[in-house]
């Protein structure tokens, strides 16, 4: 599969840290109200008209996915795989268009050779604890990027040796599991505009939360936390 290359600007401190989280709360009427934002729908049929994600064994396009308000995506994929099929997504993720190479990106350029350098073995399966999901952002009144599939939870790493390395307690584990976690944190700030993790608050002590939000006036900016 063809990947786009993006570059963004690094930016830290960003005041937009404060409005990140992954749990869903109650569910919010702000939800249904919420303004649409042209750039998504401009930008999700600009990655379709590209064919830079094609249909395979692991990647299919489905339907129009909606939702309350402005909750949803043009044509979503259901990606069960990455990195040609060697590492499982399980469950698998439902996700727009532009997230779909980066996350294969991330998996093959990132995830995949830091496991071989730290912990001597091939990830073959990675846990998928959130895709789709139309709720707002933990605390505020904004909606996800889950609810516009444009983000997706990573809780856990299987190796083809038998280990499972888990976000939560991995991430002060051993040597091996701390370094691993490290560098798929920190690789996923070169593929996606928002990375947080252990390090940012208690909600994402067990997972990386990975997106493609646009921070800023111009969009150029990156939250990595």
């Amino acid at each position: 599969m063809s990947v786009v290359r993006t570059q963004f600007s690094v930016v830290f401190g960003f005041v937009l840290l404060a409005l990140w989280g992954c749990s869903s709360g109650p569910n919010a009427p702000s939800i249904s109200s919420a303004k649409k934002e042209r750039w998504r729908a401009q930008e999700e049929r600009a990655c379709l008209s590209s064919r830079v994600v094609r249909n395979s064994r692991f990647i299919q396009q489905r339907s129009s996915l909606g939702g309350p308000g402005v909750c949803g995506a043009l044509r979503p994929f259901k990606m069960a795989a990455a990195n040609s099929g060697r590492v499982a997504l399980k469950p698998a993720a439902l996700l727009r268009c532009p997230m779909v190479p980066q996350v294969d990106r991330w998996v093959s350029e990132v995830v995949s050779p830091a496991a071989r350098r730290y912990l001597g073995s091939r990830v073959v399966r990675i846990k998928i604890a959130s895709s789709y999901s139309c709720r707002r952002i933990a605390g505020t009144r904004k909606l996800s990027e889950h609810g516009h599939a444009n983000a997706v939870d990573v809780s856990r790493f299987y190796l083809a040796d038998g280990r499972e390395i888990r976000v939560k307690s991995g991430w002060n584990g051993g040597w091996g599991e701390r370094r691993f976690l490290r560098a798929a944190h920190r690789g996923g700030c070169k593929y996606f505009t928002t990375v947080l993790g252990p390090r940012y608050n208690r909600a994402h002590r067990d997972h990386f939360h990975l997106d493609l939000a646009r921070h800023g006036r111009k969009g150029t900016f990156r939250v990595c936390k």
